[in-house]
């Protein structure tokens, strides 16, 4: 009797037999990775940039013109012993240097949800933090394309892992308002 009903069992139990793949965000053995939309992933930016610039011109330009003659008493009447000459000179120069160098850097973290899944199986991403610290307020925003596999086991993903990635981070509130020229400046550059 014992046989028969584990025999049922057995047959009951594989006839309702689940898929593992479409268990495995419940699993006590998988890591959960984003791969649906509304999932979230967390992204680690990390981001430096450095550019340097330099030119440098420089031209020149020199012209002489001269004329000279000695003199006869039955043209120009002129003491003995001096000549009659003329001469002329022009130069013109330019030399000019220039260089740009520019740097930035940013480091956050933050989560992303995904609002799409292309054609591809790509994750399209959008995600952003806003920190409010005594009136000032700091928005983080990010959005781009990231590959399931680029996803780390601890469903993180670094910045420049993601395509087409637009990282903004700025400031409202009286330090970014300080920090910017007045309206009278502002004016005046637009003027001139």
């Amino acid at each position: 009797m014992k046989r028969i009903i584990f025999l049922m069992f057995f047959l009951s139990a594989s006839l309702i037999a689940q898929n593992m793949t479409n268990n495995v965000g419940r699993s006590l053995f998988a890591d959960h990775k984003a791969s649906q939309i509304g999932d979230a992933v967390t992204i680690l930016i990390v981001e430096a940039s450095s550019a340097v610039n330099g030119a440098e011109t420089s031209t020149s330009r020199n012209s002489k013109l001269g004329v000279s003659g000695g003199y006869s008493n039955d043209i120009v009447q002129l003491p003995s012993g001096k000549s009659l000459g003329v001469t002329g000179a022009t130069s013109s120069g330019f030399k000019g240097t220039g260089s740009t160098s520019t740097k930035g850097s940013v480091q956050a973290k933050l989560s992303a949800k995904i609002i799409e899944i292309d054609d591809n199986g790509n994750l399209i991403i959008e995600g952003t933090r806003n920190i409010m610290i005594n009136k000032e307020e700091q928005i983080i925003k990010v959005s781009g394309t990231i590959r399931p596999q680029d996803i780390g086991p601890d469903n993180t993903i670094y910045s420049y892992n993601i395509s087409d990635a637009i990282i903004s981070y700025k400031g409202e509130g009286s330090v970014s308002t300080v920090q910017g020229p007045g309206w009278f400046t502002k004016f005046l550059h637009w003027l001139f």
